[in-house]
């Protein structure tokens, strides 16, 4: 351990011989779409404002009439929408990944800030997911050994996967650049703990790096 300060999103000083590989930030829109579902949301409330208004229609009201009705919704939709893009902004604004040749590193947390240590050999895979405009996340599945809270990674693991939760770079800006890195990371990692060849590319993305369905 050398007595250098801590770099940013770190606990402590990196140990001799790490380095760093990549460091950033969840695209702040990105992640309102990607965890906090805002187009779902939207969708919702478009969907329950077409019904009020088709349903005041059917009753034999004017389209003035069946619109003011409908818009009984429209606060209710912004209030909501707008909490989440708030939750997501500040979500995306008070993370920091980091990437070095040994390990991951979550600096997350909007109200209490907590750093998630994950170094690469604990890692059996990782898949990445395309979000649009260049960004992505790219998910973590674990070795049975590994152990990580779902409640408390949220919102950066991956939806749906309670049992075993996977830990993830969430709305990652120039994700398929990262994931090659990480690839490399991977491969090099695994040919140092076990030895055997890196498995073929999938789907077009390099080796090591599935392609995630979710």
């Amino acid at each position: 351990m050398t007595d250098a300060p801590a770099p940013d999103g770190l606990p402590e000083a990196l140990p001799r011989g790490e380095r760093i590989l990549w460091r950033g930030r969840p695209d702040p829109l990105a992640l309102m779409f990607a965890a906090f579902r805002i187009g779902w949301v939207a969708a919702y409330f478009a969907v329950l404002f077409v019904w009020r208004g088709a349903g005041r229609l059917s009753a034999g009201a004017g389209w003035l009439d069946a619109l003011g009705y409908a818009a009984f919704i429209l606060p209710i939709a912004a209030a909501a929408i707008g909490i989440l893009a708030l939750l997501g902004w500040l979500a995306a604004r008070t993370t920091l990944y980091t990437v070095t040749d040994r390990r991951l590193v979550l600096r997350i947390g909007m109200a209490l800030p907590m750093t998630v240590n994950l170094p690469f050999d604990v890692v059996a895979g990782a898949a990445v997911k395309p979000r649009g405009r260049g960004c992505g996340d790219i998910a973590f599945a674990l070795k049975p050994e590994a152990r990580v809270s779902y409640l408390a990674l949220w919102p950066h693991v991956r939806s749906w996967r309670f049992a075993r939760p996977e830990p993830s770079l969430r709305a990652v800006p120039e994700v398929d650049a990262l994931a090659l890195r990480l690839a490399e990371t991977l491969r090099r990692t695994e040919r140092q703990t076990t030895g055997p060849a890196a498995r073929p590319a999938r789907d077009g993305m390099p080796a090591g790096i599935a392609v995630a369905a979710e």
